[in-house]
């Protein structure tokens, strides 16, 4: 069964300087982080706060093409996580036949606001993944920095939209 999400809002990981998107199950207060490059950050970024840019980016084009072929973006899923690393398909329809296309999560999320289309986690990679915790101490483990991460409430990442 897949969890409905939200982009909650970013921020910048203390150890390494990746931004970390936010994800938050819209009916409850599971929050899901997934590292990301700082180029899919800004992709994520510019199409939240909705500033035109002079050229099509990577994921205009794209969403362009799903248009342009009678095709349109109906969700996007992050299926897996294997080996610290996260995994997605985009859900396309076309013609009415349904086609499953392999992306990176950060790619995938980038479309999925582009689409205004849902943004999905299958239940099994939030039971792993999945912060509910508190308390991020000056040179935090991974360990302790999820810790962190699930202690954050609304003022918390409030502070940290994009």
């Amino acid at each position: 069964m897949d969890v409905e999400m939200r982009i909650r809002g970013w921020m910048m990981d203390p150890n390494t300087n990746m931004p970390i998107v936010i994800l938050k199950d819209v009916s409850s207060d599971t929050v899901l982080p997934i590292w990301v490059g700082i180029f899919e950050a800004n992709a994520i970024a510019i199409e939240i706060e909705k500033l035109a840019a002079p050229r099509p980016s990577t994921h205009d084009l794209t969403r362009n093409l799903i248009h342009s072929m009678n095709g349109s973006l109906e969700r996007i899923v992050i299926t897996e996580l294997k080996d610290d690393t996260f995994y997605a398909v985009l859900w396309l329809s076309q013609d009415g036949e349904s086609l499953a296309v392999d992306a990176r999560p950060s790619d995938a999320i980038a479309l999925a606001l582009r689409a205004d289309c849902p943004i999905y986690v299958a239940e099994q990679v939030l039971a792993i993944a999945r912060l509910n915790a508190s308390g991020a101490p000056d040179n935090a483990t991974t360990e302790q920095l999820r810790k962190w991460l699930e202690g954050l409430n609304d003022e918390d990442l409030g502070r940290y939209k994009m």
